[in-house]
């Protein structure tokens, strides 16, 4: 902290952010962690390669140490399920991917017209459905 009556110099932002993709629920899961610190990401977890990549000297040798550790990649690699298909779970059925609507169906039908003669013909209106497949 600084001295008394002295003021800040600037500010510092520090920030990890893990993001979860999922591929037919949860058929193929990627987790990406990646650890920031003033809007430049310096180390990066992507559970698809299996090790940190360091993207700055500082980076670089965080990740050196990361990967030399065989108890912390093995938690980095298995928060795919404990922290992505977990939380799947619990928050999946908020997504939309998860939300269906069953369409509603209506069949009329309709008379012939003087512009077009013939017999009558049948109308079905399929509306208010998700998703759209």
């Amino acid at each position: 902290p600084p001295a008394a009556g002295a003021e800040l110099s600037g500010v510092f932002q520090n920030m990890q952010k893990a993001e979860c993709y999922f591929t037919n629920g949860t058929e193929k899961v990627r987790l990406v962690e990646r650890y920031i610190y003033n809007r430049q990401q310096y180390l990066m977890f992507d559970s698809d390669v299996g090790h940190y990549v360091g993207f700055t000297p500082y980076g670089e040798r965080i990740a050196k140490r990361a990967n030399s550790n065989p108890a912390r990649l093995e938690y980095a690699r298995a928060a795919v399920d404990t922290y992505c298909r977990y939380n799947y779970g619990i928050y999946g059925q908020f997504a939309t991917v998860e939300r269906r609507v069953p369409p509603s169906v209506s069949i009329s039908l309709v008379p012939p017209s003087s512009s077009q003669p013939g017999p009558g013909r049948l109308l079905c209106s399929v509306v208010d459905f998700y998703p759209a497949a």
